[in-house]
Parts: C-alpha cells; structure tokens; sequence
C-alpha cells in the first residue's frame, strides 16, 4: 500500500514493518556509508507503534535521522529524503498508485508538470500565462535529481513555507518552485522558453537564488517581487498615515519596509492649524509598530519595519528609547527595528569632545536634504541662529553624551543600528537624481526617497562557495551565473507588482537591483583560510571585486540591449565614475584620509568603455543582503557572516534544527580526532575548539567563531568590498565582553574605514549552556570565555540566540530581505 501523508489510514505492524524497511533502503543505497540503514531501521521502529498512521511513519523516518546529524552529518541527507519522498506521496500523482521510490521522480515530474501548471491556475494561485508556455519543452528540461541536493533544513523550510499548496495540500514540488520561479521571470522575454530553461539552469543548481518576496511570489496571480522599500514621511499629519498604510501595503506581500521620520517636527512644535504643540514622532512610530504586527504576510513571517531618525532631531533622545524594556509602554515599540542616520559632522565632534545641538526639523527644513560640507555648513548656521535666539527649540548637549547614549541603547537593546548618511550619499551613483534620506530594513539598500519616490530593490544572492575551482575563484562560472542574475532581477522590475503608485514610479524610472552573495564562510572553509587572518581579506577583496566587475559589464549589456535607465544622463556611471573612483570623493568631503584600500586587479578600463558606450540598465547594482532565509534553503553559510558555533540549534518558523560545521567534522575525521567524545567536548564548550586541548592550534585558528574572530577583521573585510558597492552590506558585529570602550572603537574603526551601514551587534557576555558536574571533573575548566551557571545533568546544544538576555537574538534575522 502507498505510504502517505494523505493516505490517513491505520497500517498495521506488519505493514509498517515493510514500508520502514524498504522506504530506508531506498533512500540509503546511495547515501555516504556513515549513514547506518540499521540504526534508523531500529530507530524508527522505537518510535511508532502498532496502528500508527502514514503521517506518524513519514515523521518517526525524519526524526530518526534528524537525531543522528549532530554526530554525522550526511544524515541530513536522509531526513531530507525521507521528507521529500513524502512530499511526492502528498503530491501523489493520479497514475501512480504504489508506494513512490525516489528512482520514480522523473516520472512523477514529466507526468504531473502539465497538471501542476493547470492546477495552480485552477486554484487562482498560478498567473494563466504559465500555461502559454511550451509545457513540453520546460518538462523535458526539469532535473529531478537536484531533489537530492537538498540537506534536511533547506528542503524543510521549502515545504513548510515556499510550496504552493491547496486548502492544506502541497501540490508543488521543488523543482516545480524553482521552474515556476524561472517562468515568472521569463514572461516578458521574446525567447521565454530559452530563457526559463537558463533560469532555471542557475537556481535549480543552487549558483544563485531569488530573494525570498520572488521565491514566493513568482508566476502567481500576485507577482510582488521586490524585496525592499524605502519612504521618507513628510510633516503632514496627512502624509504620516498615508505612510501608514504604505506601510501596510508594501508589508502584505512581503515587502520589508525602511521609514524615513527625519522631516516630521520634534516634540512641543507648533502646529499652526490647530494653534497647538506637537507631540512629536513617538506617538505615530507606535502606530507604525502596531501596523507591523497586524499586517503578518499572510502568516507566511512577521511584518517587518525599521524607522530611521537624523541623530540631530530633537526627538533623537527619545527615539532611541523606544526599544526598551522600561517606561511608558506607550512609547515602546518592541516589534520595529530603529537606526540613527549619522553624519560626518557628528562622528567629528565626538572625537574633538566638541558640542552637538539637536533641532526640530519644521525650524530647519533643509537640513535634512544636505550632506557633506554642504550640511556641515548650514549647520553650523542654523546653531548661530539658535544662539543668537532666532530658532525657538532646540538644545546642546556634548557630542560624545549622545554617542554614550546611542552606544549604550545598542548594548542594551540591538538597537539602534548605525548607519552613516554622508557616504551613502557622497559615492552614491544616483548623486543628481536625489538624497538617500535612510537605507532600508536589514542596511543594505541606499536610494534615493521623496514624498513622490518610494525606493524599491530587487534582490538576490550568488552561492560563492559554489564559484571555486582548485582552490581559485572560478571566474567563467561566476561571470555567466551573474550574467544571468542580473538578467533575471531586471526581469523583476518590469513584472513585478506595486502597491503603490510611488513605488512604481521610482522603480521604472531608476531600476535598481541588489546583486548579493552568501556562502562567504563556506567559501574560506574550502580554502581552508581563518576569517581572522588577511588571506581572508584579500579573498573579501578579489572576490567582490569579481562580482562588481561582471555585474557592472552585465547591467552594461543589458543597456545595450534594452537602453539606459531613464535617470542615467548626470549619474557618476555616465560621469565615468566608478565606486573606486568615488572614495577620492567622499575624502575631499570628509577633509581627513579614508582609511580605505585602493588597489584592484582587474582591468577597469574595459567595464568603463562599456559603460560609457552603452551606458547602464540600472541605477544601482551590488548590494549583500542577509540571506537568513534562501541560505538556508541552499545549505550554506549566511551572507557574509562568520561561523556562529560549530555546532548548535538553529530556530526559524519551520522548527528547530541541529546545525553542525561540516567542514570542521571533515577535518577532525581526517586528523583522526572525531569520535563520540568529541561530539560531547564541542558541547560542552558550547561549540567552540579554543578549550579542546587535543585539537590543533591549526585548525583551532581556522575554525574560530562569530565571537572569537577580533571585530577588526569583520570590519576590514566590509571595508574591502565596500569600495566595490555602488550601495550597502547587511553588516553584524560580534563582541564578547562589550565595554562601551569596545564599542566605541569598533563603530568609530567602521566609520574610518568607509563603511555605510551596520546591521546587529551580537554580545555573547552569558551563557544559557548547563554544565554537569560530571563534565566539569570529566574536561576540567568551562569555556574560558563564558561565565558559569548552575551545574545540571546534561549538556544542552547552544542555540541561534544572543547569550546575554538583554541583547537581540539571533533569531530576528531579516527575512524580508532574503
């Protein structure tokens, strides 16, 4: 009989006793001999009982070899097999009336793909312009096989939250999602099939992938594609709620949002209609919060926002309270991020111990359209105003008070991040077309806004650890993958669905997307380099600067097929400015040396000739984007993130999962080091090699983690790559023991260095790891780097979530991004 989700039916033991045996010799006979068909045999066997249902089986098979992963990692294999050959029994396919095999998937997707596409129609979740395709032809170029790329969290977050399904039946399969999100980008194309199949060539073999908002969202009757938003709020009670639903909007389809509030007057500000005071940003940024929460995507994943405030307005205090655990709850808003958009001028006078006075925007309106000199200038105007008693609010406080408090806030909350408006406008490509007023809900967007523009970015991320070869940047993959990449997120824009017409107009009119990247870890894993060291900066280096070349020469091409974005006369791309050429730029601005290197390898001159013959497709090109999500679905190391431990449990919508470096358990096996033993020292020292004293000073250096990497080194890395991106990177920083003199100088190191944004500081100054008195006597000291708790029976796995209770958790990644 099928053995089924759908099949509700009770088996008996005997029945049951078959099934299990041949469903894990099916899914073993290929699999790395470490995985033992007996042990899950016995495993499962435990775990189900007599009458138990199809779906109990399917379950007892996944969490059979879930539990095993920590020890050896090609287990993740097999839950994932058990998994997706109970996806394919609830797709279940009308001819097939026995139990599936996964040597069956080639069948099951060149019978069901037509109907699949009908179905998705008749349901109302497919666009019925699938089904104008060559059905037959886009069958034929479906590879089942790439099923089994899939480890375990990859394929269970697809199932939980990407495939489409029916009144609670899936009736998508995984290579069914990326085809369909191949189609959906190809319907303007004049050869769609020819260009679906190259879609689907790219993202099926996991080079790059679509942010998540297209993942979703692709050839369906709601195309709404883009990943972020950008809004400046204007002074006018009429605007802020207008802004509001925006808000709502944009957040429906999975959009994440980045609200400008600068413009809206502080505080005790004259309203002149109602001839009373203003009771300033609080009160509305609670409202927004609350937007936030009941506007939920559908319950696909939290609405998500984040509110960006000019550290001068004279509501700064008070903004940066808002995420506190104390006071008011009226104004607190705990489910909306905030950041400080911080000038030069300011980061100056902190070093010089020199005075900062804050404003209310209504008495100095301009001010926040102003960057560079030009804003230092007007602002030190507008504080002679203010003494000489012609501006009637406003107060001064000691530069480096404020700083304290911002730092402090950042401690204590995550919150704000930093983010740095006078180099995000200073080597902004679109210079003549505007002011970025913010960037957006993870920092890595920087565009230009205005009541009448709300910016829009179109994201994706190439696998990096996938473009190595011999231990070398494999640059003829990398430059098709980001040829076809680009290709595809310019596809986004003309497709893609707005809620508003703002958004619409400021993405045709510009068309900018956010190449990213993921896997950077992986990548220096295969190496075999230490993030801490400088190869690992000369990688960040040479490897972005790969990644802008080709996508400055493919957005190039693209104008020369399709023509320009429509502000490009005046851009630095039509001024032959190139984002190496702008650090010149923002030095002269900034009147003090950019601690910011300058040399390439590539040969410039052809992307510049090809700029200035066939100049650019889109405004802005590079963005690294957090990829909480899509890698995850791939299988490989966050964005640009170092390794968190070597072995935790990492928490998402779809559940718990056991995450273990497989890397480092390569490289234990090898040095003959792996065993049970130690498997129970990685535990207890909460993941981490530092302690272990069997372990090589070598591969300790390798393998260091989040926390044990010197800051110093993320922000170099960032510095490197940054000089290559037109805009931003979604940059966490870690500390172990933060003292607001570390903080001090790491946020000033990413201010000298170039940096346009930070993202998260992660702390780790507790641990929620229980020790046994048993392990303590067994190995001796706790980890030298975490404080001690109460002794307990067992060890625990670390989890996905900053140590010190009063710091964000590592959970909170931005999904809205990637």
């Amino acid at each position: 009989m099928s053995l089924s989700f759908s099949d509700a039916s009770r088996v008996n033991e005997q029945q049951a006793d078959s099934n299990v045996l041949a469903v894990i010799a099916d899914v073993c006979q290929d699999l790395a001999p470490e995985v033992d068909a007996m042990l899950l045999q016995a495993d499962v066997q435990a775990n189900i009982y007599s009458g138990a249902s199809a779906a109990e089986i399917w379950k007892a098979l996944v969490m059979a070899a879930r539990a095993h992963i920590e020890f050896e990692p090609a287990y993740t294999f097999a839950a994932a097999r058990f998994l997706l050959l109970s996806l394919y029994n609830e797709v279940q396919p009308p001819v097939v009336q026995q139990r599936l095999k996964l040597k069956d998937a080639p069948a099951i997707y060149a019978n069901y793909f037509s109907g699949y596409i009908q179905r998705g129609i008749a349901s109302g979740a497919l666009d019925t312009r699938l089904a104008t395709f060559d059905l037959t032809t886009l069958a034929r170029a479906i590879k089942p096989e790439r099923d089994l790329l899939f480890a375990y969290p990859g394929l269970q977050t697809l199932y939980d939250r990407y495939l489409l399904q029916h009144q609670g039946q899936r009736f998508e399969l995984p290579q069914l999602l990326w085809m369909r999100v191949a189609m959906g980008l190809a319907l303007n194309e004049e050869q769609r099939e020819l260009r679906a199949i190259e879609f689907y060539e790219l993202i099926s073999q996991f080079y790059f992938t679509p942010a998540t908002p297209t993942l979703f969202n692709a050839g369906t009757v709601h195309p709404q594609l883009s990943s972020c938003y950008l809004t400046t709020v204007q002074d006018d009670l009429w605007h802020i709620f207008k802004s509001v639903q925006d808000n709502a909007l944009l957040s429906k389809w999975a959009g994440g949002l980045g609200n400008d509030w600068t413009y809206v007057r502080a505080s005790g500000s004259h309203i002149k209609g109602t001839n009373g005071s203003s009771q300033g940003i609080i009160p509305f940024l609670k409202v927004v919060n609350d937007t936030a929460v009941a506007v939920n995507q559908g319950g696909k994943r939290k609405g998500a926002v984040c509110a960006y405030l000019e550290n001068w307005h004279l509501d700064i205090e008070d903004f940066l309270d808002l995420r506190r655990n104390t006071g008011d709850e009226r104004r607190r808003t705990h489910d909306m991020n905030i950041a400080c958009w911080i000038s030069d001028e300011f980061m100056q006078r902190v070093q010089q111990g020199a005075s900062w006075t804050l404003f209310s925007p209504d008495e100095v309106p301009d001010l926040h359209d102003l960057y560079g000199q030009a804003f230092s200038t007007r602002y030190r105007e507008y504080e002679r105003l203010a003494d000489n008693g012609q501006l009637k609010q406003f107060k001064r406080m000691p530069a480096v008070d404020l700083w304290r408090k911002m730092l402090t806030r950042l401690f204590e909350t995550g919150h704000p991040w930093l983010t740095w408006k006078d180099v995000a406008n200073i080597r902004s490509p679109q210079d003549h077309a505007g002011v970025i007023h913010s960037s957006n809900l993870c920092t890595e967007i920087l565009l230009n806004t205005s009541q009448n523009e709300t910016a829009v970015c179109n994201l994706g991320s190439l696998n990096l650890a996938a473009h190595l070869i011999a231990g070398n940047l494999d640059h003829t993959r990398l430059q098709a993958t980001i040829r076809t990449a680009v290709r595809m997120l310019d596809n986004v824009i003309d497709i893609n669905y707005y809620p508003t017409v703002e958004a619409r107009q400021a993405n045709l009119r510009h068309r900018p997307i956010g190449l990213g990247l993921m896997g950077f870890q992986d990548a220096l894993f295969q190496l075999g380099v230490s993030y801490a060291s400088q190869q690992a900066v000369d990688f960040a280096d040479h490897s972005m600067e790969a990644i802008a070349y080709y996508a400055l020469l493919a957005s190039s091409a693209l104008a020369e097929e399709r023509g320009s974005y429509q502000s490009y006369p005046g851009s630095k791309w039509q001024r032959n400015l190139l984002p190496l050429d702008t650090i010149a730029l923002l030095e002269q601005e900034r009147g003090t040396a950019i601690e910011m290197d300058r040399t390439s390898t590539l040969d410039w001159q052809v992307v510049r000739a090809a700029i200035q013959q066939h100049g650019m497709r889109n405004s802005n090109v590079l963005a690294i984007a957090p990829t909480a999500t899509i890698s995850t679905i791939v299988g490989v190391s966050q964005s640009i993130e170092p390794e968190y431990k070597h072995l935790y449990v990492k928490s998402n919508l779809s559940g718990e999962f056991t995450t273990i470096n497989t890397f480092l358990v390569d490289d234990l096996k090898a040095a003959g080091l792996w065993n049970a033993e130690m498997l129970q020292m990685l535990k207890y020292y909460d993941g981490s090699l530092q302690d272990i004293p069997v372990v090589s000073e070598e591969l300790k250096q390798r393998y260091q983690t989040a926390f044990e990497i010197d800051a110093h080194w993320l922000i170099e890395c960032a510095s490197r790559r940054q000089k290559w991106i037109d805009m931003g990177q979604s940059l966490n920083l870690y500390l172990i023991e933060p003292s607001g003199k570390k903080l001090h100088d790491i946020y000033t190191l990413a201010w000298r260095k170039g940096l346009k944004t930070t993202y998260y500081l992660r702390t780790a100054a507790a641990t929620q790891i229980e020790k046994s008195t048993i392990d303590v006597n067994r190995w001796g000291i706790q980890p030298r780097w975490m404080k001690h708790s109460s002794p307990s029976s067992t060890i625990q796995l670390a989890r996905e979530t900053t140590l010190d209770a009063t710091i964000c958790s590592l959970d909170d990644q931005c999904e809205a991004c990637q």
